[in-house]
């Protein structure tokens, strides 16, 4: 049998050997304040070993429960990725280019309700919408400005968007070409998970069964033309601000992800081909050690799935990656600087949870968008965990931890069981088209507003320690102009006056034909359209025509 020393002297001649030749340690020794050294990694004696190797393991190696690289933050740290975006792109963009002057490391663009649900501004529903809830895109033109001055070799973009999705990295294709950068070297992601927006969040435009094809679609493409882009990042998030617990929320998570790896390989995709570019997003709540758990069940739960149930053969495959966004259904209009210490407190368990990428509420966001002062503090919030905590000096700190160990285990066999139970019911897609995983979170978030409500869990200023003077009152707060809208309004029809109308007509009339036939490439098209100022809202409209609106059934 294997002892822990000796699996470890292999571990650092292959996997550590191996990253650190990669990424040099961000300095050559760790120590504490007091001058004692700090190792990349700690593992109980081989005396006290048990089960050691085949649950925990080392990190980089199955089944990823420390981390899926072996020097993880001694290599380098989490992307700090604040999620921004408001108004017009170029609002947005002094916002972005202010986030990098501050040490932002990638962008995280947030867009307006419209170009969610794949509007343009001109049209009659984005009334009153445009550029509110994040930045208005409706046509190249607009991306261009988005992201102009940001050099797209350099910084990586990740984008909160789902049903149109496509046409999105279309345009972020588009710029990274006029700005000389291939599509091969881009960096980024696109959220395109449209089966938690059918289960928690309601930004969906097609049926399910359209929407799966379009996200396969993508998947074929990037293997073949986008290869370091991240194709989809399956949205946790949205599942636990709907209400679930952190157990559903790994359960209901892997489960779409499972969906989403059967629909590849039936579009007749080797796994190992998309697989190292399925990324995750989950949310940081405020139990601390349950979320720390969370993340390393997560993590060997998913590594389990790719190996035995659908064979994936490279380790690559193996390896959840994903974003962590602090919760922002934790945030509170009353006493808004109490934010500030829930969002570090979440956080730091995202980072102890060993997350690949960081974005920090701001103290405001239950008020209005954020502030640039109050973006600023959530900033700082993780450079000082970064450079001042000492909790990156060393891979996952909290293992061993009698409690941490038996939580993870906890959460990794229930959420198990959730997964056989949808399995039981068809997969994913079949068990939200009964309404199974809804009626879970509705019960859920119904027991946790009661805890609430009755007092059963306290929330600091809310229903306990509260005062008279509890809200913002005269802090500043973002106001996004009304002007926004005519702006956007009159950008577009000057991007339309100025196109080539009749190859804007044949370009959809080859889009339309190609929707039409099951198994036409669909994502090649759509970026020769945008290449060519077809607009967001022309592309959906188009596919509106042809695949149909989704119209959900409500579930009681």
């Amino acid at each position: 049998m294997t002892t822990i020393s000796e699996a470890r002297e292999q571990w650092t001649s292959t996997s550590l050997k191996k990253t650190l030749d990669r990424f040099p340690e961000r300095q050559p020794e760790f120590e504490t304040s007091s001058g004692i050294p700090v190792d990349i990694v700690y593992t109980p004696p081989d005396e006290l070993a048990g089960d050691y190797l085949e649950t925990l393991g080392f990190p980089g190696d199955f089944p990823y429960t420390r981390g899926v690289q072996p020097t993880m933050y001694r290599g380098r740290f989490w992307t700090m990725r604040q999620y921004a975006g408001f108004g017009t792109a170029v609002e947005s963009n002094k916002r972005y280019r202010y986030l990098l002057e501050q040490g932002q490391t990638g962008l995280s663009v947030a867009f307006d309700l419209p170009t969610q649900i794949g509007y343009d501004a001109d049209h009659p529903l984005a009334l009153g919408e445009v550029g509110k809830v994040g930045v208005a895109i409706s046509s190249l033109a607009d991306m261009e400005t988005l992201l102009d001055g940001i050099p797209l070799d350099k910084v990586s973009v990740s984008m909160t968007i789902n049903a149109p999705a496509a046409v999105l990295l279309a345009m972020v294709i588009a710029v990274g070409k006029k700005q000389g950068v291939p599509a091969s070297e881009l960096r980024g992601t696109i959220q395109n998970d449209i089966l938690k927006e059918y289960l928690a969040r309601g930004t969906y435009i097609f049926p399910p069964r359209p929407s799966m094809r379009l996200i396969t679609d993508v998947f074929r493409y990037c293997a073949a033309e986008v290869p370091r882009w991240n194709t989809i990042s399956i949205s946790g998030y949205h599942i636990r601000e709907a209400g679930s617990t952190a157990v559903q929320e790994v359960a209901f998570t892997l489960a779409d992800g499972i969906e989403y790896v059967k629909a590849a390989i039936a579009a007749g995709l080797d796994v190992d081909s998309f697989a190292s570019q399925l990324s995750f997003f989950f949310n940081a709540h405020n139990n601390f050690l349950e979320e720390v758990a969370k993340y390393r069940a997560a993590r060997r739960l998913w590594a389990k799935i790719m190996r035995e149930r659908f064979g994936a053969k490279k380790p690559a495959s193996w390896q959840l990656r994903f974003h962590t966004q602090t919760g922002g259904s934790t945030l509170t209009a009353q006493q808004p600087e109490n934010n500030v210490i829930r969002v570090t407190l979440q956080a730091l368990a995202a980072v102890l949870g060993g997350t690949q990428s960081l974005h920090t509420n701001s103290m405001d966001e239950a008020l209005a968008l954020p502030s640039q002062n109050a973006v600023q503090v959530a900033l700082r919030t993780q450079q000082v965990i970064a450079y001042e905590s000492g909790v990156a000096d060393t891979v996952d700190p909290l293992a061993g931890s009698f409690f941490v160990e038996s939580l993870t285990d906890e959460i990794e066999r229930r959420a198990g069981e959730y997964i056989d139970k949808i399995d039981a019911l068809g997969g994913a897609l079949a068990a939200i088209e009964q309404g199974f995983m809804q009626r879970e979170i509705q019960d859920a978030a119904y027991r946790a507003q009661m805890a609430i409500e009755r007092g059963g869990q306290v929330v600091v200023g809310v229903n306990r320690f509260t005062t008279e003077a509890g809200h913002a009152g005269d802090a500043e707060l973002l106001r996004v102009d009304e002007s926004a809208q005519r702006e956007q309004i009159a950008r577009l029809q000057a991007v339309k006056a100025g196109r080539d109308a009749d190859k804007v007509a044949a370009l959809l009339g080859r889009l339309d034909a190609a929707a039409r036939q099951p198994d036409a490439p669909l994502t090649p098209l759509i970026v020769e359209c945008v290449e060519n100022y077809v607009t967001l809202g022309e592309i959906c409209g188009l596919l509106r025509d042809v695949f149909g609106e989704y119209q959900p059934d409500v579930w009681v």
